[in-house]
């Protein structure tokens, strides 16, 4: 059973501008490695031993973020009212007055610094395919809590 990754066309842009990356900062790392290695004596080179590290973290990198496109299921947000991935979303928590917005995203793009959230978090979960004007409990490792949802773009 293959698994997909859910994300939005942003996030799979954002991994696709990484691998670009990347791939052009490669050629200067294997230089790099190559000017270590013609050092002299391999087992005290720590030029070289860093170089090699670092080319290494580079490619599997690559590999990863390789798989994560592989297997990526793009979501595009349909304007049908309902909280979905790639939708905006303004939230009141029942013990606070002020609200909050976020972005509903794949689990890789999720990162909640930047008012992101993950569809499949608790918090994402509760409120997927409800309409704005809706109140959801949302059940999460740290206790219960209910949050309005104020408006879905």
């Amino acid at each position: 059973m293959v698994y997909f990754q859910k994300m939005t066309p942003e996030g799979y842009k954002k991994i696709e501008d990484e691998i670009a990356k990347l791939k052009k900062d490669r050629p200067h790392r294997i230089k790099i490695l190559q000017e270590a290695r013609s050092m002299g004596d391999l087992s005290e080179n720590t030029e070289y031993t860093t170089a090699k590290r670092e080319l290494g973290h580079l490619q599997s990198r690559l590999r990863y973020l390789g798989k994560q496109l592989k297997y990526a299921q793009i979501i595009r947000a349909k304007d049908d009212g309902k909280v979905n991935l790639g939708k905006k979303v303004v939230l009141k928590f029942a013990d606070d007055e002020e609200t909050e917005k976020y972005t509903v995203v794949g689990r890789m793009e999720a990162d909640l610094a930047h008012g992101k959230i993950a569809f499949d978090s608790p918090l994402g979960q509760a409120i997927m395919k409800q309409k704005a004007g809706t109140t959801v409990e949302v059940s999460a490792p740290a206790g219960n809590y209910k949050v309005k949802i104020i408006s879905v773009k």
